[in-house]
């Protein structure tokens, strides 16, 4: 009998076709909807490998009714919705996808700072609704990245290749990090900075730091007080990160100029959420990788781990 596979989302067939011949491929069909929790569990309940999303649950609950279990390849970097350590106490092998997206991420990064800055996403929303009525000298005024001072919160691979592409435009470049990154200050330039220095010092705030339960809400009303009143904070990282009232709170009042956002805590967003009623704030729907390239080398590094696994072989991003 051929081991079981469930697919939460649907994928292109191009990234499943090699599975089909040797496993039973059962896939959840809708590409804008998260499979249903009793769903996923009934799926889950005979299957040998899971290849799930991010916005996918799976926890102790789940793992403890499928007892076939042996692998759960996550589509994504950021692996905060599995149970890790249920997984290990049931010997079921976590992978994930990282390097591949690297530079993708980071393009959306610096092009979210360069949105916000120059309020190039409520500019072209004015136009496209006929309110551009004419040329005016401050019109639609914003920032210069060129020469500013830009602190990054998690200089991980994503953070450096953010700060990479500062050195185009000129900037200077202040990190906090867990730990010291000093073959990239030595071969960079980049700086260390604690947190509440960068905060006080920065133009742009970038976080890109991983959502654990130390980051978890680290910045909130204390840490966007430090920060200049025309400073613009972005975050590309995990909604959860942040305190989105105290943030909401910050940009309302002027206490600092602009965000850009690519994540929130709760995903998709509500559209009545306050952040969402802001000219000040740029808000894009989480598409950190959204590159066709990429996103079949995060579905082939996937699939690669769960076939190794399945064939009692060491997967590539083993997390368990």
């Amino acid at each position: 009998m051929k081991k079981r596979i469930y697919i939460t989302r649907r994928l292109p067939e191009e990234a499943v076709a090699p599975l089909r011949d040797k496993y039973e491929v059962r896939m959840w069909e809708e590409e804008a909807k998260s499979v249903p929790r009793d769903v996923l569990v009934e799926e889950a309940a005979s299957a040998h490998a899971l290849w799930t999303m991010l916005s996918d649950t799976i926890d102790r609950e789940l793992m403890e009714q499928a007892p076939q279990l042996e692998v759960i390849s996550n589509l994504a970097v950021g692996y905060n919705n599995i149970d890790i350590e249920a997984a290990k106490e049931r010997g079921i092998i976590v992978t994930n996808t990282p390097d591949v997206l690297t530079e993708t991420t980071a393009d959306l990064a610096f092009g979210l700072m360069m949105m916000t800055a120059r309020r190039l996403g409520e500019a072209e929303r004015d136009l496209r609704a006929g309110e551009w009525k004419s040329w005016t000298p401050m019109g639609y005024v914003g920032m210069d990245l060129y020469r500013a001072k830009l602190g990054i919160i998690g200089m991980g691979r994503i953070g450096e290749a953010v700060a990479r592409r500062a050195r185009g435009f000129d900037m200077d470049v202040l990190y906090h990090n867990r730990t010291r990154r000093h073959e990239s200050e030595s071969m960079y330039g980049f700086v260390y900075a604690e947190l509440d220095e960068l905060l006080e010092q920065s133009d742009f705030v970038v976080v890109l730091a991983p959502l654990t339960e130390e980051t978890r809400g680290m910045l909130g009303v204390e840490q966007f007080a430090k920060m200049k009143s025309t400073a613009i904070f972005i975050n590309v990282a995990r909604g959860e990160i942040i305190d989105e009232t105290a943030l909401y709170e910050a940009l309302n009042e002027q206490r600092i100029w602009a965000a850009g956002l690519d994540v929130f805590a709760k995903e998709p967003v509500a559209m009545d959420h306050p952040l969402l009623t802001l000219p000040n704030v740029t808000t894009l729907p989480h598409i950190g990788s959204a590159s066709i390239q990429t996103r079949l080398a995060m579905m082939a590094l996937n699939r690669e781990a769960i076939m190794n696994v399945l064939d009692g072989e060491e997967p590539k991003n083993r997390l368990t």
